[in-house]
C-alpha cells in the first residue's frame, strides 16, 4: 500500500493516477469515493469542506478494503486524515491486511495550493471549504506523519511545487529504491 499525503491541491490525485496507470496498481481516492457514494445533507455538508466522522470514513475504507487482494499493491489517496483513523490503519496492517506500507508526502506552499484548487474548479473548492481544508491539514492531518514514522513506516519527502511531471519522476525514483 502506498498512501499518498499531503495538504489538498499539493497533486496527490494526479500523482495516484499516473502511478496507478505506470505501474498497474489500483487507485483508491477517497474523494472520488465518496462523490459517488454520499448523497443527500451529507454531501451537502461534505460540498462545504466537512469531514466525514472517523466511524463513517474508516467503515467506507474497511469495504473498500474486503475488495482488494492484500497481495496486490494499490494507491492509496486521502485517507487516513485522523489520528483514530491512522490507528485504525495501522492495526490493519499490523494484522497483515497489507503486504507493504509506504507514505509519499507531498509538501507545497498554501498559496500554491489554493491556486490550484481555484483554477481547478470543483464544485467544493470554495474560499470556506478550502480553508477549513487548510485548517483541518495543520491541526489534523500534519501529526500524522510523525505517528506514520514512530511506526517504523518509510515517509518520502516530495515538493509538490514542482510539475506533476518532476514530482512523478521524484515519486517513482522513491519507489524503485523502496524494496516490495
Amino acid at each position: 500500500m502506498i498512501i499518498l499525503m499531503g495538504v489538498t491541491g499539493a497533486g496527490k490525485s494526479t500523482q495516484g493516477r499516473l502511478l496507478a496507470d505506470q505501474k498497474g496498481y489500483a487507485w483508491i481516492s477517497t474523494g472520488e469515493i465518496l462523490r459517488v457514494l454520499i448523497t443527500g445533507t451529507r454531501r451537502q455538508e461534505m460540498l462545504k469542506g466537512k469531514l466525514l466522522s472517523d466511524e463513517e470514513m474508516i467503515n467506507v475504507m474497511d469495504k473498500v478494503f474486503d475488495l482488494i487482494d492484500p497481495n496486490d499493491e494499490f494507491v492509496l489517496d486521502g485517507f487516513p486524515r485522523s489520528i483514530p483513523q491512522l490507528q485504525w490503519l495501522l492495526e490493519q496492517a499490523d494484522k497483515g491486511r497489507f503486504t507493504r506500507v509506504l507514505v509519499i508526502y507531498l509538501h507545497a506552499p498554501e498559496s500554491l495550493v489554493h491556486d490550484r484548487l481555484i483554477q481547478r474548479g470543483r464544485l467544493d473548492d470554495t474560499e470556506q471549504s478550502i480553508n477549513e481544508r487548510f485548517k483541518e491539514y495543520h491541526e489534523v492531518t500534519m501529526p500524522m506523519i510523525d505517528r506514520f514514522k514512530q511506526h517504523g513506516i518509510k515517509v518520502h519527502n516530495i515538493d509538490a511545487s514542482q510539475d506533476a511531471e518532476n514530482i512523478h519522476k521524484e515519486v517513482m525514483q522513491h519507489l524503485n529504491g523502496s524494496s516490495e
